[in-house]
């Protein structure tokens, strides 16, 4: 006999339950249609406990632990209508429901199994958001990155605590971790923002190691001709080995992996490449081979939902004659001839293949906002607030 004309949430709050899970509180007003000129406002209370647990996809799940529906009839049409006559506003303080009134009919056949079912459902799109978070994001077309949470989250007075660990996947192979990794525990924070991300040294330096892994770092630099400047000191013998005037390139590809280095307020990075000198399109002959190593500074930034890294400048460079085919090269001229070139070509081809940055660990449909990163040794702490983007469709 009675009808619901309308629901209209009035609150919704989540709150932490340290050592056990979330507290999810839910007030909605349902409009009762008890006569065809009668209508009540009922108060629909649901507590729900939630937990956070890892799923055997590896995926955080929330599911609900307990479910708690109550009710209480707040007024009548006509007792709001005659209220905003009486005092200028509506609304009154929810009071129990009276025996043998509508809403208590309604309380008596409340389907709290079926009420709990809809709080269930209501998790269905934040277990889409959490199972987003452990996707294969893009970092060069035959590379990706995995985020996996290695438990289930710690939850305190402080907050959530997700432990991640970060999987690079080269070729559809995961790249391995090292022997024995490094343990890394979150820094305590003071900081009222809603996330706060800590990456390791070893986060920066296995997305180096993956570029370096696909060849991403790999470039071929034009250099100029064997007749021409500024190549004319170069030892006579290089130019008496061809008849003809012919293209100098310099082939550059790393021979160990990178290095990332992060101190308070600084990050680093060592490269250590091979370079080599040679002739020819599309057959390339080397002439001599040089050792390369050198210190790029490193910024970081974050936009949207990546990590945003380029290289500020070279800092330091020191060359070595690895083989030559055109004799001993003196030091000082190999630098004369050779670094201009590779402190420009190197820098420039890092910042393009940079410029993509690198996605960070992110739900979907939730971006961040008003982000800061502060560089610390051995980590990088990243503040930042979350800003859910709407849902198209």
């Amino acid at each position: 006999r009675n009808q619901i004309d309308s629901v209209k949430v009035v609150d919704l709050s989540l709150s932490l339950i340290p050592d056990a899970g979330l507290r999810l509180s839910i007030d909605a007003d349902l409009g009762v249609v008890t006569a065809p000129s009668t209508s009540k406002v009922v108060r629909l209370s649901i507590l729900a406990d939630l937990q956070v647990e890892r799923n055997p996809e590896g995926n955080l799940e929330l599911s609900t632990t307990a479910c708690k529906p109550t009710m209480e009839e707040t007024q009548s049409t006509e007792e709001a209508e005659r209220a905003v006559q009486l005092r200028g506003t509506a609304g009154a303080a929810a009071r129990p429901v009276p025996p043998g009134s509508a809403a208590a009919s309604l309380a008596a056949l409340l389907p709290v199994p079926q009420i709990c079912v809809e709080v269930s459902r209501l998790l269905i799109l934040p277990n889409e958001q959490l199972a987003s978070l452990t996707a294969q994001f893009p970092v060069t077309p035959s590379c990706q990155v995995r985020y996996v949470p290695l438990a289930a989250p710690v939850i305190s007075e402080q907050g959530v605590t997700v432990s991640l660990q970060t999987t690079f996947v080269v070729a559809g192979v995961a790249l391995p971790l090292p022997a024995s990794p490094t343990p890394f525990t979150m820094p305590e924070s003071a900081s009222a923002a809603h996330l706060t991300l800590a990456l390791s040294t070893h986060f920066y330096t296995s997305f180096f190691f993956a570029l370096e892994t696909v060849g991403a770092f790999n470039m071929t630099l034009m250099r100029g001709s064997r007749h021409g400047a500024p190549l004319t000191t170069v030892p006579p013998q290089m130019g008496s080995l061809f008849q003809e005037d012919r293209p100098v390139l310099l082939r550059v590809a790393f021979r160990s992996s990178p290095w990332v280095v992060l101190e308070e307020g600084s990050a680093a990075l060592k490269l250590f490449l091979t370079a080599h000198v040679g002739v020819g399109s599309p057959d390339f002959q080397s002439i001599l081979s040089m050792n390369v190593d050198m210190s790029a500074g490193l910024l970081l930034s974050v936009a949207d939902v990546r990590m945003m890294v380029s290289a500020a400048a070279i800092e330091d460079m020191e060359l070595s004659l690895a083989a030559s085919d055109v004799g001993p090269v003196p030091a000082a001229l190999l630098e004369e001839l050779f670094v201009p070139a590779l402190r420009d070509g190197v820098l420039a081809r890092m910042n393009e293949v940079l410029s993509e940055g690198i996605y960070l660990p992110h739900a979907s449909n939730f971006v961040y906002t008003d982000a800061s990163v502060v560089i610390h040794k051995d980590y990088v702490l990243i503040p930042c607030n979350l800003r859910l983007q709407p849902r198209s469709g």
